[in-house]
């Protein structure tokens, strides 16, 4: 039997069990496509991570990551919580950022006020929403058009459409119907004037083991070159996510001009060994 190092990292929480959970197997290599996916699947989270040894000679190390339904090529979560488990378990940067290699290509990493925070990648795809598809998703909502003030895509890998309501309190009491939107990755998000979050976000995966995601680094990087890009939010701000489920996401926005960077605690909650 083989074994593994295994780590359970919580993350955009400082608050126990309230944030977003990810499993990172370490020295991941000898384990087949079919294996990670089983595991993934066994896992039931939104996300198992496996670090490898880089590909790129850039790269610190490579992560692969898994949904319960197939590899990722970016999320937002397990970058920032495989970044950590890989520096606890010793891992040493060679540069100033620890240089991640994944399916999207190589993403720095890099310590901000006792924070991970990862440079947001480019937008693959942005632009509105094609008129079929936002009609099946506002149906799929309950949403009436007057409600949704924008519609727009913000995939970096992960497939993001996102809405913008005017209420959060519309917002927060949505119950949606996502069995006829095949799986297309949704995030709606509004203001939230006198919060201390700049806007509140939810995030929903339809047809995953999670159907709504409790803070979500790769909506949260779309959502914040969109609201930097159009000038309606400032060079630094806050955003919270999974209040509707219990938890209490904070994801720190902060962009230098050149780069936009996504950051939030990482705190190490299980350590121990998987056994293959």
């Amino acid at each position: 039997m083989r074994t593994k190092r295994f780590t359970l990292v919580e993350v955009f929480s400082s608050e126990p069990f309230r944030g977003n959970p990810v499993a990172i197997v370490h020295d991941a290599d000898g384990m087949s496509d079919e294996d990670m996916l089983a595991l993934a699947r066994w896992t039931n989270l939104s996300e198992t991570c496996f670090l490898l040894p880089p590909d790129d000679p850039r790269a610190d190390y490579r992560l692969r990551i898994f949904s319960t339904l197939r590899e990722m090529p970016f999320a937002g979560h397990p970058t920032l919580g495989a970044c950590h488990a890989w520096l606890a378990a010793g891992g040493v940067r060679h540069g100033e950022d620890v240089v991640q290699s994944c399916a999207v290509g190589l993403v720095r990493v890099r310590a901000e006020r006792a924070q991970l925070a990862f440079q947001a990648p480019p937008l693959l795809r942005d632009g509105p929403v094609e008129e079929p598809l936002l009609s099946a998703v506002l149906a799929g909502f309950g949403l009436r058009r007057d409600e949704v003030r924008q519609a727009r895509w913000v995939d970096n890998g992960a497939g993001w459409l996102a809405l913008m309501l005017d209420e959060r309190e519309r917002l927060l009491g949505l119950a949606p119907d996502l069995s006829g939107l095949h799986g297309v990755p949704i995030g709606i998000f509004a203001p939230w004037p006198g919060g201390d979050a700049l806007f509140e976000v939810r995030a929903f995966i339809g047809g995953d083991a999670v159907p709504e995601d409790p803070a979500t680094g790769s909506l949260n990087a779309g959502l914040a070159r969109w609201l930097l890009d159009a000038g309606m939010a400032p060079p630094a701000f806050v955003i919270a996510q999974g209040t509707a489920i219990g938890r209490a996401g904070r994801i720190h926005v902060r962009s230098d001009g050149d780069d936009v960077w996504i950051g939030g605690a990482c705190v190490t909650r299980v350590e121990g060994q998987l056994s293959l």
